[in-house]
């Protein structure tokens, strides 16, 4: 093995302990899992995922996530080893892991909730799996390790009319995805194996920065190309926002089910660029043969909904055509200006500005640039100052720690950013949302309420974050991971939901105080008062009565991210404690 890659296997192992620290599970198991999940949900495989362990029957399960508008269903398994340097994964033991996921997807669907404890995660899975069992389409299954996989496994698995997909994902994968410097993998499109080259157009007269190709899609095509990667093919400045939201859009559904010869007349198409392009030439004409790092920048929804429309309202696509500009970027070192400039500028039916909703938008840059330069005050007992490390994209925590091979480099590396103090871009969210009492909004997953803080930022205008505001949200970091460290310290109290215990208790704390707590103090003292600290646990068990009661024994997962649930706690008779008061 590579000395990086093992440099990076022992620092994703210093991760995996970070965050069982920093969430509510006690195990590593449950922690890698998580984990995993949010590299995932950075790279745009995921949309969102929630760590679950259950293993018993011949059964197992890690983690799951539902994608409800498109009739997907992630499930997720784990073989976790602990070991750094990583161990060789058998392909016996893969089988036999997957084995037991592919049971508990067979027993959920025909009935596995009849003898569970009710008003448990597991339980809120069961019944949320058999609500959604009859708009399923496909079902994903992923095989997490933190070992190395040599051998391909090829087993086809079936069940129903659905479609099954498996993905296994060991740490070499997860390497080179986060070292590459995109934060994702390239997508390889052959279409010679998907039904032959597409004709194309090129631009008259090329340059050395881009060359452009318009061409016309199949529907078909582009269902199957997204059905296979979903969100990794929308371009990251912009994926999590392209994303359909709600209803199909009705112009695109009438269209293809009255009218489907008029479709290319009607849709403006997609914008798509590409790394690489190969070009054949044949007695027709041009036609593209295969694409690298192809990337949809503009005509997201149309995608989305053309997938929707036809899994799971089940209309035919025959006779359906999208057009496609593909831009191929020459240059790699104008990637970076030229995709961003392509989606803002692109006139289409869910126009955006490009660099408004991601991680490049200029709030996120400017608060990793105070991360890098603002030394937080000398915590008591301790001789040196520290920073804060805000980790704008997944891995740079990584890739920055490993830029010097000494072990110098890294003693200072890991002194001025201690682990405990790296947060990234959906924490942020996290801590601001609930702050800003919406609870709800948080328990819906990291990358929803992620979409909704840059929805925030870019309605409210927000300027951009000044030192006093970084350090306000350092406090607003050091106040909620103190209540899950408070929370955690009673575990035997709170075994279930603590995620949403903990979000309810601060938003409540905020409520009551209307804001007021003083979050200067907490940043010069990089910690919280015991006056806050008794408020937090004073208020923790109301917050969980009130959230395992959910109306007529409903799933409680559910009911944590509705408004209802934090409008009722709310108006519940709750003395403030004379804690809050002080």
């Amino acid at each position: 093995m590579k000395n990086d890659f093992i440099e990076f296997s022992y620092v994703f192992q210093q991760h995996v302990l970070i965050n069982m620290q920093n969430s509510e599970t006690d195990e590593r198991e449950n922690s890698f899992t998580d984990y995993m999940m949010s590299c995932l949900i950075e790279d745009g495989t995921l949309e969102d995922g929630t760590p679950l362990y259950y293993r018993k029957g011949g059964m197992q399960i890690n983690g799951y996530s539902f994608v409800e508008e498109m009739g997907i269903l992630n499930l997720f398994v784990s073989k976790y080893n602990a070991s750094s340097p990583p161990v060789n994964v058998r392909i016996s033991d893969l089988e036999s892991t997957m084995n037991r996921l592919f049971m508990f997807l067979k027993k959920t669907l025909n009935g596995l909730n009849n003898n569970l404890e009710k008003g448990t995660p597991l339980n809120d899975l069961i019944l949320k799996l058999i609500e959604v069992k009859e708009s399923l389409v496909k079902v994903n299954l992923y095989f997490l390790t933190d070992g190395v996989i040599k051998k391909a496994w090829n087993k086809e698995l079936s069940l129903d009319n659905l479609e099954i997909e498996v993905h296994i994902w060991d740490l070499e994968r997860l390497f080179r995805n986060i070292t590459s410097g995109k934060n994702r993998e390239a997508i390889e499109i052959d279409f010679e194996r998907l039904g032959g080259s597409i004709p194309c157009l090129e631009m008259p007269e090329k340059n050395e920065t881009y060359e452009t190709y318009l061409a016309i899609f199949p529907a078909d095509l582009l269902v199957e190309i997204y059905g296979k990667y979903r969100s990794r093919l929308l371009e990251g400045n912009v994926r999590s926002f392209l994303q359909i939201r709600g209803s199909v859009n009705k112009g695109i559904r009438d269209t293809i089910k009255n009218e489907p010869h008029m479709f290319l007349a009607y849709n403006n198409g997609i914008s798509a660029v590409a790394e690489n392009i190969d070009i054949v030439k044949n007695t027709e004409g041009l036609a593209i043969r295969r694409v690298r790092d192809f990337q949809i920048v503009n005509g997201g929804q149309t995608t989305a909904t053309l997938y929707q429309v036809n899994k799971k309202d089940r209309i035919s696509l025959k006779g359906v055509n999208v057009q496609v500009k593909l831009t191929v970027v020459s240059d790699p070192t104008m990637v970076g200006e030229i995709v961003p400039k392509i989606s803002e500028y692109a006139n289409s039916q869910n126009k955006i500005q490009g660099a408004d909703f991601s991680s490049n938008h200029p709030y996120h840059r400017t608060l990793e640039e105070l991360s890098r330069t603002v030394w937080a005050p000398v915590v008591r007992g301790m001789q040196r100052q520290t920073k804060w490390y805000y980790e704008r994209a997944r891995g740079q925590y990584l890739v920055d720690r490993g830029r010097e091979n000494t072990l110098t480099y890294k003693r200072n590396f890991d002194a001025e950013f201690p682990k405990h103090q790296k947060f990234d871009k959906t924490e942020l969210a996290k801590y601001v949302f609930v702050w800003h009492q919406k609870p709800y909004l948080v328990s819906r997953g990291a990358q929803k309420n992620f979409n909704e803080f840059m929805d925030y930022i870019n309605k409210e205008k927000l300027p951009l974050p000044v030192q006093i505001d970084y350090e306000r949200l350092i406090a607003l970091a050091i106040l909620y991971k103190k209540a899950e460290q408070l929370l955690k310290e009673q575990k035997q109290s709170y075994p279930a939901y603590r995620s949403y215990i903990v979000a309810y208790s601060i938003a409540w704390i905020s409520y009551v105080t209307d804001g007021e707590i003083d979050l200067d103090t907490i940043w010069r003292n990089q910690d919280i008062s015991e006056s806050i600290k008794e408020s937090i646990k004073y208020i923790l068990p109301y917050a969980n009565q009130h959230i395992v009661n959910a109306p007529g024994n409903g799933n409680i997962s559910e009911w944590c991210k509705k408004k209802e649930c934090w409008d009722a706690l709310t108006k519940l008779n709750i003395d403030i404690p004379d804690s809050l008061l002080d």
